[in-house]
């Protein structure tokens, strides 16, 4: 009689849940969801590089950043431009880094004179005559209105900012397109770009090189994203 009695219970009480849940309606998710979802939402790419901006990043520049002439002169590209992804490793991990997507990060300092603009679309660039290098590694340094956002070169180039400290492969990425951002707004911001070719110029800034699935790398021409610019007469 006990058992007819639970059994009885059991079933009213399954019925009673059936029909809230058709009336209200529910969806089952899992706890680690939620907290993704929590966790996501509440990131803020704009307060970690406003953390960052001045108290880190800079400073890594101000401290770490290489030569750039330096750099270039002990890479040597053949006829075609391209150079060995062998050679080219123990160059970067002598003066760079190496990220876990097999891309060669550089911060980088150097001086030199403009000698063209390229403002033809937003991804607007100048071409320096590098103080210290003659080689034919043609040098790029980005001038807005924008930043290729592909580019994560100052993200990947410092060294503290990697893939393992963010629960989202998503925050990781708008830390990148953050940092860009603020490269086009406060270090580009106030550029003539119409009065460039002919004046000297000094810059802190990173570039990468992609290097997964090649064997040969085209050494045509490096593309710096600067955090710091001064230009010259």
């Amino acid at each position: 009689m006990k058992q007819n009695t639970g059994t009885i219970i059991t079933a009213l009480a399954v019925l009673v849940f059936l029909v809230f849940a058709w009336q209200f309606g529910f969806t089952v998710v899992k706890i680690e969801d939620v907290q993704k979802t929590v966790q996501s939402e509440t990131f803020d790419p704009v307060v970690f590089v406003d953390g960052i901006w001045k108290a880190r990043l800079l400073p890594a520049f101000a401290e770490k950043a290489v030569d750039l002439s330096v750099v270039l002169s002990e890479m040597e590209p053949d006829a075609n431009g391209t150079t060995s992804k062998d050679d080219l490793v123990a160059i970067t991990n002598h003066y760079g880094l190496i990220t876990v997507g097999e891309s060669h990060a550089y911060m980088v300092r150097g001086s030199g004179e403009i000698t063209n603009v390229n403002t033809q679309t937003s991804l607007g660039t100048v071409e320096l005559s590098l103080d210290g290098y003659n080689g034919p590694i043609k040098v790029l340094i980005y001038i807005g209105t924008r930043i290729p956002s592909d580019d994560t070169s100052v993200r990947d180039a410092v060294g503290f900012i990697t893939f393992g400290d963010f629960k989202e492969q998503t925050e990781y990425g708008k830390v990148g397109s953050e940092i860009n951002k603020r490269i086009v707004l406060d270090v580009l911001g106030g550029l003539d770009r119409d009065n460039l070719v002919g004046r000297t110029i000094s810059f802190l800034g990173a570039f990468n090189i992609r290097t997964f699935n090649l064997l040969q790398i085209d050494l045509k021409d490096i593309r710096i994203v600067p955090v710091m610019i001064e230009l010259g007469e």
